[in-house]
């Protein structure tokens, strides 16, 4: 751990001199870069200069133990500092080891989340409106800002598919435990007979990406206006302010009609498909990543799941580390945290865990 610490500092050093280099400043992909990584590394660095200082009050306590008589005053003294030099360099430490597992770099990052109904029909699109508000309400208690890109409602007030951008500090950090199926077992309305229907809806939680990292060459789209539909007014209805977007060489569509105004619903598809084209470069630099998102989404099979929502036992099961808590309606009410945060203590164990066998 020392040498990979040495290391680090070395790096962080040959950073803070980089970016005084004003030649740097003139490529700002560049510059943006080095100074993330030199902000990602300062709190380890800051740790472990703390550590060494520590060590070197360590070892004078030691020298003064070894000259000092055992019977003299001074004696217990130096070993009472010494013992909590070590207390604080124990500490120190674990912290170092948390700082050294590897970091998802998109942990920072805005959220392009999209659900789509899955099997199970009706039943199906109105779980997806309960998640999406799941979603939201958490969104809300975060101070995170959900901003609707496009959505398909079904006739009985459920959702076939809906894209948001969730903007906030460490959105996707959380969310991106959400990725997969989910799995709701409860007696619909229109069951006459009380028998419990199995539907599934799918989570997609992608990582907003930055206008330095993709590019997109307008000639490569194809951009097609129409009237938008759905609530909103006359004003919306019957003006061609809805945009759709289809990326040629990718075959991605992306469509908004959430506003009035046709620049503000493009923009906002730009930020959708430049999401989808990030994760398809992901995807291509690791193959593991690619199997990932199959896995993530699949098909909205019953079979393909991360969790259950059990209605007539108020249950919700994470199958990924075998956790239940019944709590239903609180956790539909946007409580994610009993579920969120065992997940990313689990996950950041088997990186640590990980990080040590490499």
């Amino acid at each position: 751990m020392l040498e990979q610490l040495i290391a680090i500092e070395k790096q962080y050093d040959a950073l803070t001199e980089k970016l005084a280099d004003p030649a740097l400043v003139a490529d700002q992909k560049a510059f943006v870069e080095a100074s993330k990584r030199l902000a990602d590394l300062g709190p380890l660095v800051t740790l472990y200069r703390e550590y060494k200082e520590l060590e070197e009050q360590r070892e004078k306590t030691e020298e003064m133990l070894g000259e000092l008589d055992k019977n003299d005053e001074l004696f217990e003294l130096a070993e009472l500092e010494k013992s909590e030099i070590e207390e604080k360099l124990t500490a120190i430490e674990e912290k170092l080891k948390d700082e050294l597992t590897p970091k998802d770099p998109n942990d920072e990052r805005n959220v392009v989340l999209e659900i789509r109904a899955g099997t199970g029909g009706d039943e199906a699109t109105l779980f997806a409106a309960e998640l999406f508000r799941m979603y939201s309400r958490y969104a809300e208690e975060k101070r995170w800002k959900v901003e609707i890109i496009q959505l398909s409602e079904s006739g009985i007030k459920g959702i076939k598919e809906v894209s948001a951008i969730i903007e906030g500090k460490g959105a996707y950090s959380r969310l991106k435990y959400e990725a997969g199926v989910h799995r709701v077992q409860r007696v619909p309305e229109t069951e006459a007979s009380g028998r419990i229907h199995t539907s599934a809806v799918t989570v997609a939680v992608l990582p907003e990406a930055e206008d330095i990292e993709i590019e997109i060459d307008e000639s490569e789209l194809r951009i097609d206006r129409f009237c938008s539909s759905g609530p909103g007014g006359q004003g919306v209805n019957t003006t061609y302010s809805a945009v759709r977007l289809t990326h040629e060489p990718t075959g991605i569509v992306v469509s908004c009609q959430d506003e009035r105004s046709q620049i503000k619903n493009k923009a906002k598809a730009m930020r959708v498909l430049k999401a989808r084209l990030l994760e398809i470069e992901n995807e291509k630099a690791a193959s593991e990543q690619s199997a990932e998102r199959r896995k993530m989404v699949g098909s909205g099979d019953r079979s393909e799941k991360i969790r259950t929502y059990n209605f007539p036992q108020s249950r919700v099961t994470d199958h990924r580390i075998g956790l239940t808590v019944h709590q239903l309606q609180d956790v539909l009410e946007g409580t994610l945290e009993p579920l969120i945060e065992p997940l990313a203590t689990h996950f950041a164990a088997e990186s640590r865990q990980q990080s040590v066998a490499d």
